[in-house]
C-alpha cells in the first residue's frame, strides 16, 4: 500500500467531480470547498495518465429521483465537470450509493483490466473518497490518494462547526494510517 509504480496496472478513478460541487458553475446545487483547485490537480493526473496510455475510470454520482438534493437524474449539475470530461474511449460509472464499488460494474471492470493499483481523486473527501477508498483496500487494491485533488465542505457535529480544511485533513489522516499512500498529485505523477 505504500507505492504506486507499476504502470500497466494501475488505474485512476476520478470520483464526483460533477457540476453540482463546483461554486464556479453558476447553478451548482452543492459547492464544495477548493472544488477547482482540486480538479486542477486531478486534471494533471489525467493527463498523465492519459499520455501513459493507463486505465482511467470516471464515475459519477446520480441519484434515482428528482426529490434529492444534487445530481438530479438527467441534469447538467449530475454530468461530470468540463475540466476532468470523459473522452470517448474512457470507462464512465454511474453510481447511486457513496461506495463507488456498491451496485456498479467498477470491480469488474478494474478485474478484467488487470488492475491491482488505483490513485483516487474527486470528492467529497468525508463520504464518496473516503468510502471508495476504504472498500478497494478491502477487495486487495493498493491505494494512493492524491490529498491535493480532492474536496470537501464545512460540516457541523453537535454544535461544532468544522472547517472543510479540518475534515479534510482528518480523513487524510485516517486513509493515510492504514488504507492508502496519501501524497500529492505531483508526487504520484513522479511515480508513474
Amino acid at each position: 500500500m505504500n507505492t504506486v509504480n507499476t504502470k500497466d496496472k494501475t488505474a485512476l478513478l476520478l470520483i464526483d467531480f460533477q457540476n453540482d460541487y463546483f461554486p464556479t458553475y453558476t447553478e451548482a446545487k452543492n459547492p464544495l470547498v477548493a472544488t477547482e483547485a482540486a480538479a486542477e490537480q486531478g486534471a494533471k493526473l489525467l493527463a498523465e495518465f492519459r499520455d501513459q496510455g493507463l486505465p482511467v475510470i470516471h464515475v459519477r454520482h446520480e441519484f434515482p429521483t428528482n426529490e434529492a438534493p444534487f445530481f438530479l437524474p438527467n441534469s447538467e449539475g449530475a454530468q461530470i465537470h468540463p475540466s476532468v470530461a470523459a473522452q470517448d474511449n474512457e470507462v464512465v460509472i454511474v453510481k447511486q450509493q457513496i461506495n463507488s464499488f456498491r451496485d456498479t460494474e467498477l470491480k469488474k471492470v478494474l478485474d478484467e483490466a488487470g488492475v491491482n493499483k488505483l490513485v483516487i481523486v474527486g470528492a467529497m473527501t468525508h463520504m464518496c473518497i473516503d468510502a471508495v477508498t476504504r472498500a478497494a483496500a478491502d477487495f486487495g487494491y493498493e491505494c494512493a490518494v492524491a490529498h491535493d485533488a480532492c474536496a470537501t465542505m464545512d460540516l457541523e457535529f453537535d454544535g461544532v462547526a468544522v472547517p472543510a480544511a479540518q475534515v479534510h485533513a482528518a480523513f487524510m489522516a485516517g486513509l493515510g494510517f492504514a488504507y492508502a499512500k496519501v501524497v500529492s498529485a505531483e508526487v504520484l505523477i513522479e511515480a508513474l
